[in-house]
């Protein structure tokens, strides 16, 4: 077997496959020769690579017009193993790529100069150098990465040659652009510097929690993709000072340029739809910021805020030095980190130089101020062998998230003083770092931001505050929007649960310390605004009897707060946080925006109405099925309304299907 002039030619007696090659004018000729081989181990194929400017008829091969370049090889098949067949001496010749030992001179070329080939890999692999090929790859990435940098390059200064933009690039008004290197498409994002380079100087803007001109202004900036600074007051609470000086009043927004001062939404919607805005804006920001303006918000700078400390806390000190701490043998049990009464009476006694009696009323005020507890929570201090522990020192500790290696010895702040400046923190977070409908939360940001350092230092005032002086609308909202805060700290600390075991375990091992006590999502949801109801497929309550915390518990249950609890999914309401003084109103709110976006659909035809899984999960909450229909029709737009009202008005039947829930995290 041999090739003369790109032909394949087959021994005498068998037929032959190969190709018949010749050129005029550039343009390639081929004639494919066609016959049946008699051995079945030897078979034969064309290999043919039209190039895009070729014109190739699928249905004629011999008739097309190809360029030499576009013949690859003839490769015939010998037992099952390709062989590689010269091209035509008219072709390019191939050159070994380096590490690949070129086979020995074969048959001459008409001209005399001999046909130097590349040794196939089933033929050479013993001679390979591996080394050699890793640098034959080393090369070939860097010759690509040279030939990208010219591309850029040439994108980049030279702007002269418009055969080739026009040809290989292609520019769209997103500012994407479009090239190909040696058959790559490369995609390449070309940054807008323009408008960063016209403001050179900073836009910021004072704010509160929960303004909706503050809203306007955010909203007003993202649009338009200007970078801005925001200095929430009620995080930032000594900037406040600040912002009466600069303007004269505490009003907000209040938007300054550099360090002039621009005006709040008014000034700026009347700028707006005179057109005059960005005018103004490349005026004012044309130069640098001086040292005048603004200063953005620190990272890792509390504000310096004097806080009183409790008058027991020298009291506590020495009894923390002087009491023996050990573990004890109590009905049965053994109780550990405990001491005795009568232990720390003694002490009082010796190191203060009092009665007994009032060394009793001194250990009834530290348990009412959850220094001490007892260890069975039986009573709140009495001299003798009752065994008593300090807080820190309580078995639920280490799954307290809101605990830094010691208890807050200051002196407790109001719980609504606390649940107020809850409330601002995260209320400013979510308008940072959610979406507008808050249906989507990025919980990566918030980890990374000052707003969540500081709510991470604010819990800790939750150690010992007294929950008993909290009205029962106070309550109400302090414990959504703990349970709220919480899940978004659950998810940031410990991660979003996938299974129902792990969704088990996010919700009643994720606790805080509030007011001596520990609350996890299941207690606070259950226990405290439910009215210490059990669970959905649960046996127990969560508060047995003689849990003080049934104190706190809400003596009825408002079905409306399932649409205030966000869980961090998908199918859970929307992320937000109450106010004490309109929680009703604010619920009543939830509920609507919740049913009429898909905790509620009306299929006419089918006589049936999809409800969210949360109203089976706590169908004690809301009643009967078409009790809680009817309830729900004040929650709807007019259209489902109006659809829910018809079905339950004909007397025919209603079914009631329940949706699947998407537990997927709402990030």
């Amino acid at each position: 077997m041999e090739v003369i002039n790109g032909e394949l030619l087959k021994p005498a007696g068998e037929e032959k496959l190969g190709i018949k090659v010749t050129e005029s004018n550039g343009v390639v000729d081929k004639e494919i020769i066609k016959t049946r081989y008699e051995n079945e181990n030897l078979s034969s194929s064309v290999h043919f690579s039209p190039s895009s400017n070729s014109n190739v008829n699928q249905d004629d091969p011999a008739g097309d017009t190809t360029k030499p370049e576009d013949i690859i090889a003839v490769t015939p098949k010998i037992n099952g193993y390709k062989q590689t067949i010269q091209p035509d001496f008219h072709l390019p010749k191939p050159e070994a790529p380096p590490g690949l030992s070129p086979s020995p001179p074969s048959q001459p070329y008409e001209n005399g100069n001999a046909v130097v080939r590349s040794k196939s890999l089933s033929e050479s692999f013993t001679a390979v150098d591996m080394p050699s090929i890793g640098k034959f790859i080393k090369d070939r990435s860097n010759s690509l990465s040279e030939t990208i940098s010219k591309r850029f390059s040439s994108l980049k200064f030279d702007d002269g040659d418009d055969d080739y933009m026009n040809n290989k690039v292609k520019s769209f008004d997103s500012g994407v652009t479009e090239f190909k290197i040696s058959g790559l498409k490369v995609v390449v994002m070309l940054k807008n510097n323009e408008k960063e380079e016209q403001i050179k100087g900073r836009v910021s803007f004072f704010s509160r929690s929960n303004c909706r001109d503050c809203t306007a202004v955010r909203s007003f900036f993202r649009e338009r993709g200007l970078k801005f600074v925001e200095i929430n007051i009620d995080v930032y609470r000594q900037r406040e000072k600040e912002l009466i000086e600069r303007t004269g009043s505490s009003q907000v927004p209040q938007i300054f340029f550099n360090d002039k001062l621009f005006g709040g939404l008014v000034a700026l919607n009347s700028l707006r739809n005179s057109g005059g805005f960005e005018e103004r804006l490349k005026e004012m920001l044309g130069k640098k910021c001086s040292g005048d303006a603004p200063a953005p918000p620190v990272y890792g700078f509390d504000d310096h805020e004097e806080e009183s400390t409790d008058e027991m806390v020298g009291i506590v000190k020495v009894l923390r030095q002087r009491l023996p701490i050990q573990d004890r043998l109590m009905k049965m049990k053994i109780v550990k980190n405990c001491f005795a009464g009568k232990e720390m009476v003694e002490v009082l006694i010796h190191h203060f130089d009092c009665g007994r009696k009032k060394a009793v009323e001194i250990g009834k005020q530290l348990a009412r101020k959850h220094f001490i507890h007892h260890v069975f929570g039986e009573n709140d201090f009495e001299d003798g062998n009752h065994y008593y522990r300090f807080l820190e020192h309580e078995p639920f500790i280490p799954k307290c998230y809101n605990f830094r290696g010691s208890t807050n010895d200051s002196e407790p702040k109001p719980a609504v003083v606390v649940g107020q400046r809850l409330n601002k923190i995260m209320s400013a977070i979510l308008e940072s770092y959610a979406s507008d409908d808050r249906r989507h939360v990025d919980y990566a940001g918030i980890s990374k931001s000052e707003e969540f350092r500081r709510y991470v230092n604010l819990v800790q005032d939750l150690h010992r505050v007294d929950l008993l002086k909290l009205s029962q609308d106070e309550k109400l909202a302090f414990f959504l929007n703990l349970h709220n805060a919480m899940v978004i700290h659950a998810i940031i600390r410990v991660g979003c649960p996938e299974g129902a075991i792990e969704r088990r375990s996010f919700s009643s091992n994720f606790q805080y310390i509030v007011g001596g006590s520990s609350y996890s999502l299941n207690t606070i949801t259950n226990g405290i605004l439910r009215s210490n109801r059990r669970s959905p497929y649960s046996l127990v309550k969560p508060f047995g009897t003689g849990d003080k915390r049934l104190e706190v518990a809400l003596p009825k249950v408002n079905p409306l707060i399932h649409f205030g609890l966000c869980i961090g999914t998908t199918s859970s309401p929307p992320v937000r946080f109450f106010t004490s003084q309109g929680i009703e109103a604010e619920l009543r709110c939830a509920a609507r925006e919740f049913f009429q976006r898909s905790g509620m659909e009306v299929d006419l035809e089918k006589r049936t109405v999809y409800l969210t899984r949360i109203i089976k999960w706590f169908s004690g909450d809301f009643g009967q099925e078409k009790e809680i229909l009817r309830c729900i029709i004040n929650y709807l737009d007019a259209t489902k309304a109006g659809l829910l009202t018809h079905l339950l008005g004909d007397g025919g039947p209603v079914n009631i299907v329940y949706q699947d829930y998407d537990w997927s995290i709402n990030s």
